[in-house]
This record gives C-alpha cells, structure tokens and sequence, in this order.
C-alpha cells in the first residue's frame, strides 16, 4: 500500500477539483437518501395493497431509461447499468426489511429456535422475530433447556451442528406439541427429514437448508430449499409468507433431490476448494507472490480458497461426510483429476481438445451465460483491487 511523501503529494492545481468532486458525491449522497425515504412510502403502499416487492418490468423500464440518458450524456451505459442495479437492489432489500410483504393482520407465533446463539441460529431468530413472532432461544450457555423451549413453542427451529442435529432432534420431537411445527435447517435433507418425522405424532415437519452463510449482509435474493414432508395445518403456507416477505426465493423440493444437488452444489466444490488448498500449502507457494503476477480468475479462485478455510472446519467436514452421494461424486472428481493428468502429462492435445469439447457440450448455452456474468464479477473484482 503507497503512503503520501514528498514524491506523490498531489499538484496544487488538483486539489480544487477533488473538491469539486467531493462536494458532487455529497449531492449524490443526499439525493439517495431523498430516494430511500420514497422506498419507505412505496414500502407502505405495497404492503396495505398487497403489490409484490420486485415489479420486473417496471425494474427493465427504468434500466433501459437510465442507459438511454447515460449514453444522452456521454457516459457509458453498462456503467450506469451497473449502479442502478445496485440501486435497485438496496432498494428492494430496504423493502424486505420494512416489511412490505409482510401482511399487515398476522397472527403472532412463538417460536423456540434450538441453538438459536449460533451463527444460523441467529439469522433464524432475526428472521422470525421481523416478521412478528416472538422468540425463544435455548442453547447451551441459556438457562432455557431445549425441551422446555420446545414445550411452549409454535414452532420449533433445530439449527445446531450437523453431528448433533439428529440427537437433538430426538430429544426435543417427543415434546412438540400435537399441532406445531418442527423445522430444521441442516444442509443434508433426508435423515434429519425422518428423524423428525419419527421423533414426533401429529407435528408438522418442514426441512428447510438456507444455501448462505450467516455472514451474509442481507437475506434479500438468497436462496433457501424448503421440503415439506408432513403438514396438516397449513404451517408451508405460513413459512413461505415470511420467507416470501423477506426476499428470500424458495425452492420446494424433496429430501433425494435436494441431497443429490448438494452433492454436487456442496460436496463437489467444497472437495475441489480444498484440494486446491491443500496443493498450495505442499507447494509452499507464497501468496502475495503469485498476486503480484495474478489473472482476475487466479484472484477470485484464491479469494474462494483463503475464504473457505477461515471458517469452520467441522462445518465443511460435517457437510462432506454426512451426504448419502458424497463416495459416488468423490470417485468420479477422483476419477476425472486422474484423467486429466494423464493427458496433460502425455502432451495429448487431440484428447485434451476431446474432452474440452464435451464438457463445454454439457454445459450447452449456460456457457455463454456464464461468459457474460463471469466478465461482470471480475470487472467489479478489478474495481476494488
């Protein structure tokens, strides 16, 4: 990082026009502002109406009006795209949190979440109490116990460990009552499914996984797979109101589907981030070394990897172990390094130019897709590089 000295001080005559610029940027500033206080009232009209957060065609309309005064002004309209997108996303986020999905009758729920000071924990309880509920919370440093949370819950939230998620489910599925709710929201699906189903008579069971972390800086577009497995009153409905209401998008599905996804969405990818990982560690490669030579994509990929081992390692060896298809995917990626190093090794062009040709076939028209987001994500990596 460069510290001003005798050699780089700005010229004088500069100094004027970054003035100049600051005090346009404040203008822009309140001017947003001035923007948000409208979201609040637009926030307000929707919610007593009932008209959804995101318009689509209203959002292409404005972003095709931006670029045609952006280009009228002489800047470029991918740039103004850009900022309005993100405009347009604060926007609906600052929506989602005022509540303007959220209906204006609803009926309080209490809500027990088990390991609710944990990091998913937490996301839940926010979650849930912006939506109107009332919150218990029993963890181990709680006064609260599990069972006594579950007790006199509406509904119950199992969000601890994957190794502990079954024991805790069968502490706690005798105790819920009769018309309740038990949730969890571990990222396998299946046993944690069935182990709810049989801890419990009568109970509505929905396993849900949210597909973030809980250091996300906003629920708003983030994804969840809900399986609802048992439900005799209504308690989907209810779930996917707030989940709706909050932004999030809700993928139903079942618990064989969704763990065969996350043996590739998870499994897969977590396994190739770490073999990378670990190759870098036995090579003894010296990091800030190889950035001074990086490509936008060695950057990314080394962000992913230093990322993925700052956090928790129980968590990534829980998700990998306790997935019914991990040894099948492990094999075939296996499989596929052993193949590819032996036709780079072999200098085997023919095979190489082969095999490219039938992934880049699978990948059918997501490849130009992925051209064209790829090149978005790494022109704003090189921005704040």
């Amino acid at each position: 990082m460069e510290h001003p000295n005798e050699s780089n001080l700005p010229p004088p005559e500069l100094l004027p026009l970054r003035a100049r610029i600051d005090d346009i940027d404040h203008q822009i500033l309140d001017l947003l502002r001035q923007r948000n206080e409208v979201v609040t009232e637009v926030a307000s009209i929707k919610q007593r109406t009932g008209f959804g957060i995101r318009d689509f065609i209203r959002e292409r309309e404005l972003l095709e009006d931006r670029g045609i005064r952006a280009k009228e002004c002489g800047l470029r309209p991918e740039v103004i795209e850009s900022l309005f997108r993100v405009i347009l996303w604060a926007s609906r986020d600052r929506q989602a949190a005022l509540g303007a999905e959220t209906p204006l009758e609803t009926i309080s729920k209490r809500v027990a979440i088990i390991g609710g000071n944990g990091g998913m924990g937490r996301v839940m309880a926010r979650l849930f109490k912006d939506a109107g509920n009332e919150i218990l919370i029993a963890d181990l440093d709680t006064t609260l116990s599990n069972i006594e949370a579950t007790k006199q819950a509406d509904v119950t939230i199992i969000a601890v460990p994957i190794a502990q998620t079954i024991k805790v489910i069968e502490e706690v599925g005798p105790h819920c009552k009769t018309d309740s709710l038990l949730m969890d929201v571990t990222s396998t699906k299946i046993e944690p499914v069935l182990a709810m189903c049989a801890a419990t008579n009568g109970t509505s069971v929905i396993g849900t996984h949210p597909l973030f972390g809980p250091s996300v800086h906003s629920l708003q577009g983030q994804r969840i797979a809900v399986v609802c497995e048992r439900d005799d009153h209504g308690w989907h409905d209810w779930l996917a109101s707030i989940l709706h209401s909050r932004g999030f998008t809700v993928i139903d599905t079942t618990a064989k589907e969704h763990d065969e996804a996350m043996s590739v969405v998870q499994v897969l990818t977590h396994q190739a981030t770490e073999i990378v990982g670990r190759t870098i560690q036995k090579l003894g490669v010296d990091i800030h070394k190889t950035l001074k030579f990086t490509s936008p994509i060695y950057l990314i990929d080394m962000l992913m990897a230093a990322r993925h081992f700052a956090q928790s390692a129980d968590l990534y060896a829980s998700i990998q172990m306790n997935n019914s298809e991990t040894e099948r995917v492990l094999n075939t990626l296996r499989d596929a390094g052993e193949e590819l190093r032996e036709i780079v090794l072999d200098k085997d062009t023919q095979r190489f130019n082969k095999m490219f040709s039938e992934v880049h076939e699978h990948f059918g028209k997501f490849s130009e897709q992925a051209l064209e987001q790829s090149s978005f994500l790494i022109d704003r990596l090189v921005e704040r590089s």
